[in-house]
């Protein structure tokens, strides 16, 4: 990554992805080093303050029935999240926001600057939570933190974004179970429709494919054994595979 030219927050602001389409993918760390290798000439390195690993952090909040667990681990769209997001490296910059996903699989996300953390009420936040979705905060808590490290890298032509992470640690308010990501990546792709993507192709030579991951759903499986899981079963046997994988990555 330390061959990558450097980009700034301002120049990424300017990066739109008009006709988005999101792709997640999974691998270890032994993967994504090889991918980073491959990838160092066709991509830009997120740099804020000399530094390109960011630091996250996200409480995520559910009903006392856990109904946005219950309605991605059931497969049904349109669905829903909402979680606090605060950027550790950006002064504790705090968001909440709100995710859904319609019947098409798109991903649409909305969020308002709130204070902290702990003061999402004081800043707005309940407000701005009932006139997007009509559920005011106080019918829901929070379920389930999680802190992670992110790189995030940019094409050079300007059509595509990358996030990577890694180092997910989770938190259980409920259960006061702590638990990580071991040696897990979560790449997702971002671009501008069906344009020509460098990495996809790096990916697909690695045999690195496409696979859905939530850090609030795995993390809260991985954490609340009360929870329903009969649909992620088969998901969870092949994060455990991928995250130790032994094989070398080698392209076709």
């Amino acid at each position: 990554m330390s061959d990558m030219p450097p980009i700034t927050l301002d120049e990424m602001g300017k990066i739109r992805l008009m006709k988005r389409t999101d792709t997640k993918f999974l691998t270890n760390k032994a993967g994504l080093l090889r991918v980073l290798q491959l990838a160092k000439n066709d991509y830009y390195a997120q740099e804020i303050d000399g530094k390109r690993i960011a630091h996250y952090r996200t409480t995520y909040w559910d009903f006392d029935k856990h109904g946005f667990y219950v309605m991605h681990q059931n497969g049904h769209k349109p669905r829903m999240k909402v979680r606090v997001r605060t950027y550790e490296d950006s002064d504790g910059l705090t968001f909440l926001e709100i995710k859904r996903k319609d019947n098409h699989g798109k991903t649409k996300k909305k969020r308002t600057q709130v204070k902290s953390q702990t003061e999402i009420v004081e800043s707005g936040g309940d407000k701005y939570l009932i006139q997007q979705t009509g559920i005011a905060l106080d019918e829901l808590h929070p379920c389930l933190q999680n802190y992670f490290k992110r790189i995030t890298l940019v094409n050079k032509a300007m059509t595509e974004r990358l996030t990577i992470d890694f180092d997910v640690e989770y938190t259980n308010f409920e259960t006061q179970t702590k638990t990580d990501s071991d040696n897990l990546v979560i790449i997702e792709l971002k671009r501008d429709g069906m344009v020509y993507s460098p990495i996809r192709q790096i990916l697909v030579d690695l045999h690195i494919h496409p696979s859905g991951y939530s850090k609030y759903v795995i993390g809260s499986c991985m954490t609340n054994p009360s929870l329903k899981r009969n649909r992620l079963k088969e998901r969870l046997v092949y994060i455990n595979k991928i995250n130790h994988r032994t094989e070398q990555f080698t392209e076709n």
